[in-house]
């Protein structure tokens, strides 16, 4: 049941625009929700599953007339799935009803469904797997698979008393992603009840696409959630709760930031095995929180087991951790004894104009769809108001942003290599090339690297709200801001496996990375 109005097409899929009490916002389709919520049912209630239980799922919108958009032909995939009824369709509705439930509850179904076990259904499980199966993207080796083996050994103690918090560092490419995605197939495998969360959609719609084999949604998506929906959660509701990325956890949840305490102590305490993979080098906004010394605070808090464990093989750039090592030196996030590239088997490069370096990218794509170009955020979002207008424009070169109708999906979006994405859209992703442009909020003076949050785009939400904070406190706020940029610039020069090309805006710094290049060819 519905109390809506009125709503607008999007082009999203399974997503309309409705007014709620704070203004328009969007939200999913109500026939994808009932059916979701199907979906949900039939995959982790025992009563339905074992009991063979049909649900026929159905949305009813009393306030609703006809106005051909909630029932567009957009939407008609999950419509077909679970009838929508209008304010005029009452009897519609009452003839739906009539047709599938015949007779009164004398077998007490409602009442065997509510005090229902939770527990994936085999289906799902047999499903998952043969997703997984033969899928190279997802095979473990080295030590992802030992940590892997040990976090398996862990789950064996899920019903003790005792909860258990595994925290599992690693630097970009180390395959904490690929790890937690056969964690969530092989516990659900173990018919718990389990989830991977992260704070950033952008990994969770991948995944979910890569799982399903298609760009639609399915009931794989009730497997996937934020990290904002565990303040109001029960202790030890989950069995295990997977948090990828945890190092963008935030404090507050909600599209306001007014619900809960802390997102780290709201897990900890749904979950009987709470496991974090983290890299604290990755926090790329003011709201980000995660550290490990936050999610051990509130492991003692709950009495959690803490267990740390390390992932030290670098996938991502071709095997290299000389190649970060490097970047973190140059970028001076941290001193390291890499002056250059010298022996690195990773292709870098500095393209001297954004043209070419699109123009490399799209050719790299071609192959397989695995090539991207990013930017730092400098530029304002314009073509979100008015598709007729580019956001980046560089002298000649002009591009848009990633466009919002590719969702947090954008990097695998075959179209995609014509646009630009930005940290957003790629954070805990992988390309086998990636194109950087880097903005003027990070240059280099004098073989310095200064960072200048003024130069970020006032549509950029990562550090809103920086300038109080520098009044209050101008020396903390201008390290985490520092911190911050150079982080994020990290993060998008580190998403390519095989090879990453740079071009500077900034002349000097643009000049800086060519003769750093030149000197590791001449040594």
């Amino acid at each position: 049941m519905k109390q809506w109005e009125s709503s607008e097409l999007t082009n999203k899929d399974a997503i309309v625009i409705t007014r709620f009490q704070h203004g328009s916002v969007e939200a999913v389709h109500p026939s994808y929700q009932v059916w979701s919520y199907k979906c949900l049912l039939e995959d982790f209630n025992e009563t339905i599953y074992k009991d063979l239980i049909k649900l026929f799922p159905c949305a009813y919108l009393h306030n609703y007339k006809e106005d051909n958009i909630i029932n567009n032909v957009f939407y008609s995939e999950y419509i077909s799935k679970a009838p929508i009824f209008l304010k005029s369709d009452a009897s519609k509705l009452r003839d739906f009803i009539k047709q599938h439930i015949k007779y009164g509850d004398s077998r007490n179904i409602i009442y065997r469904i509510d005090s229902g076990k939770i527990k994936p259904s085999k289906n799902l499980s047999d499903e998952l797997n043969s997703m997984l199966s033969g899928n190279e993207e997802f095979i473990m080796i080295d030590s992802q698979k030992v940590i892997y083996e040990t976090i398996l050994e862990a789950s064996k103690n899920i019903d003790k008393e005792d909860k258990q918090t595994i925290i599992v560092s690693g630097g970009p490419g180390t395959g904490k992603s690929v790890l937690a995605i056969n964690l969530l197939v092989k516990l659900i495998n173990e018919r718990l009840v389990v989830k991977y969360i992260t704070r950033n959609s952008a990994p969770r719609e991948v995944y979910e696409v890569k799982l399903t084999g298609s760009f639609k949604k399915s009931h794989i998506s009730n497997l996937f959630g934020g990290s904002g929906s565990f303040h109001s959660s029960e202790s030890n509701e989950y069995s295990c709760l997977i948090i990828d990325e945890a190092h963008r956890l935030n404090e507050k949840s909600g599209m306001f930031s007014n619900l809960g305490e802390n997102q780290i102590k709201e897990i900890i305490n749904a979950s009987q095995l709470s496991v974090f993979f983290i890299d604290e080098d990755q926090k790329v906004t003011l709201k980000d929180i995660g550290d490990i010394e936050e999610i051990e605070k509130w492991a003692r808090y709950f009495k959690s087991n803490i267990l740390k464990l390390e992932l030290d093989s670098q996938f991502r750039c071709n095997g290299s951790e000389g190649y970060i090592s490097w970047l973190d030196n140059i970028m001076q996030i941290r001193d390291t004894a890499r002056v250059n590239l010298k022996d690195i088997d990773y292709d870098f490069k500095v393209i001297d104009s954004p043209e070419e370096l699109h123009k490399i990218i799209r050719k790299k794509n071609k192959d397989k769809n695995k090539s991207r170009l990013v930017a730092g955020y400098c530029w304002d979002w314009v073509s979100k108001k008015n598709p007729e207008l580019r956001d980046i424009v560089i002298n000649n070169f002009s591009a848009k942003w990633n466009l919002d109708s590719d969702g947090q999906s954008w990097i695998i979006k075959p179209n995609s290599v014509n646009e630009v994405g930005c940290i957003h859209t790629c954070q805990g992703l992988e390309v086998d090339y990636v194109g950087v442009i880097i903005g003027e909020d990070l240059v280099i003076r004098n073989g310095i690297a200064k960072t200048y949050p003024e130069k970020r785009a006032k549509t950029d939400r990562s550090i809103s709200g920086w300038k109080k904070l520098v009044k209050e406190d101008r020396a903390l706020t201008l390290k985490k801001l520092d911190s911050i940029i150079k982080n994020t610039y990290r993060v998008l020069m580190t998403r390519g496996q095989k090879g990453c090309y740079i071009y500077c805006v900034d002349k000097e710094t643009h000049y800086y990375f060519k003769k750093l290049i030149s000197n590791t060819l001449e040594s």
